[in-house]
């Protein structure tokens, strides 16, 4: 048995990154008998674990550790917890994009399966009403479960004023000390803004007001390719807006795998989503009532003007750091702003632990968690891990695009002699049935091993498909594997067994 599933399997996990770790890292893992600075006696005012942010990671972590048996506290500014990712982002967002997606069946597909009515129309109000309800709903569940795990909620704004010690601007106005033995920073990130523009979430928006139009615009430009952008302009683009988006670099979705890459720009043309790729911009002016971009190429050349109604700010995220009294205690952050921790989590300042937006690696809601999890566990004694190699990524747009472990650019960098596998939708049965056949799956593994490096999958619910490749992937399985387990039929997973097969051997249905 590989020795990374014998850890697992005996409770043990190795870090962060098991791949880049030896023997030696499991032996100190198993010599760790416990990280913490001690736990609070019966009746302190101090916390085992303050836990500064309330999104996916802190308040997973605040659960978590109190789950462990910690005393613990969290704070949070907004005065409703789930974060950036269940107030304004990740929850907001896939409600519109179903919401819209339903308009658009409707609009195009529906009479090709037999339903047919007179008219179709938007009410943009009840449709922001049930992204809205969605919302409040999944915070109030949260504050549930704070209070059936015993986790003391503290609405405010919190700044570090010594290693056990946090200074909190409470929402009604007045100021509380919160002390604790362990301190996480959980803030998540921020939206990265551009030199010369100013959000207004107006007419110049960010992924925020994009969740909050009062109208559908006419024209709308989204600059940045990444996924926030593109989902945000399915949303409006599927609603009737005209959707341009500007992107300083040559590809959409740079972390994506090449060949998937091409064909999901393919995919959001023909949808009507014009891209000016290798496109900066340069100037912005609001003074006529909408909004007209001087746009100018990345390496330089004549300038062009781009008409909008509204315009997305969508160029990325910032790490949350600022005006949280870290350097005053001497944590160490890079140039990015982000916070440095080892394995465990820890900062440079004992007792000070980090997680999530505000630390290297993906900035995604689901790894946020997991280091939150892995982060108490340490502070419990415990051994926790985070594996970043092993992180789904998904684009929520139609077809959805997922993917899991290493590209084939990173793949031929890391010069490992690799094998293909590919099945097309076109040739999956279920696809077929619904009419919905658009994408692929596309598996990459080691060819001398047949252990799977990498899975990208362009199809409806591609989100949900890709687990079964991440659980393969966590476990060293080959394709051989994936290929050799029975799948129901119809079902679109049978793509990836095909894809599986035809990674190793053939597939049977191409």
């Amino acid at each position: 048995m590989a020795l990374a599933s014998l850890a697992r399997r005996k409770g043990y996990l190795l870090s962060r990154n098991f791949s880049n770790q030896t023997s030696e890292a499991l032996r100190y893992s198993l010599s760790l008998t416990s990280f913490s600075r001690g736990f609070a006696s019966s009746g302190s005012d101090e916390s085992d674990v303050v836990v500064i942010g309330g999104g996916p990671g802190g308040y997973v972590a605040a659960i978590k550790a109190a789950q462990l048996g910690l005393k613990t506290t969290c704070i949070e500014k907004r005065g409703t917890l789930g974060g950036t990712c269940l107030n304004v982002g990740c929850i907001p967002s896939k409600a519109l994009l179903h919401s819209s997606h339903m308009y658009h069946e409707a609009m195009h597909s529906f009479a090709n399966h037999g339903v047919k009515f007179a008219s179709v129309e938007i009410d943009l109000p009840a449709m922001m009403g049930q992204k809205d309800k969605a919302v409040s709903n999944l915070t109030r569940g949260i504050e549930g479960l704070f209070k059936k795990n015993k986790v003391t909620y503290v609405k405010g704004y919190g700044k570090l004023i010594s290693p056990s010690e946090v200074s909190v601007d409470t929402i009604d106005g007045g100021n509380t000390i919160v002390k604790g033995k362990n301190i996480i920073v959980a803030t998540g990130s921020d939206v990265k803004s551009l030199p010369g523009i100013t959000i207004d979430e107006e007419r110049i928006v960010s992924s925020t007001g994009a969740l909050a139009l009062k109208e559908i615009p006419k024209k709308l430009v989204v600059i940045g390719a990444g996924y926030i952008g593109l989902e945000m302009g399915s949303v409006w683009g599927r609603l009737g807006s005209e959707i341009t988006v500007v992107e300083f670099a040559s590809e959409i979705v740079p972390s994506m795998d090449g060949e998937i890459r091409k064909q999901f720009q393919r995919s959001l043309e023909k949808q009507g989503m014009k891209f000016k790729l290798n496109t900066k911009v340069v100037g912005v002016d609001t003074s006529s009532g909408g909004v007209k971009l001087t746009l100018e190429p990345a390496a330089g050349g004549d300038q062009t003007t781009l008409d909008a109604d509204v315009v997305l700010v969508s160029a990325g995220r910032t790490p949350f750091t600022s005006g949280l009294g870290l350097e005053k205690i001497g944590v160490e952050t890079d140039k990015g702003g982000r916070i440095l921790v080892n394995e465990r989590f820890a900062t440079n300042v004992p007792g000070v632990f980090a997680i999530g937006d505000v630390i290297p690696g993906p900035m995604l809601a689901h790894k946020a968690e997991e280091d939150g999890v892995a982060c108490v566990e340490f502070i419990a004694g415990k051994v926790g891990h985070v594996d970043y190699d092993k992180v789904p990524g998904v684009v929520y747009t139609h077809p959805e695009v997922a993917s899991v472990g290493k590209t084939e650019e990173q793949v031929k960098a890391l010069g490992i002699e690799y094998r293909v596998g590919k099945f097309p939708l076109l040739a999956n049965s279920r696809a077929k049935a619904i009419d919905d056949a658009e994408g692929l799956v596309k598996v990459l593994a080691e060819k001398e091993t047949d252990k799977i490096l990498g899975v990208h999958i362009m199809s409806p619910n591609a989100g949900e498909l890709i687990h079964e490749a991440a659980i393969a992937l966590q476990y060293d399985a080959s394709s051989e594997d994936i290929a050799r387990v029975c799948h129901a039929h119809p079902t679109m997973s049978e793509a990836l067994k095909e894809a599986a097969m035809a990674t190793y051997d053939k597939p049977i249905h191409m």
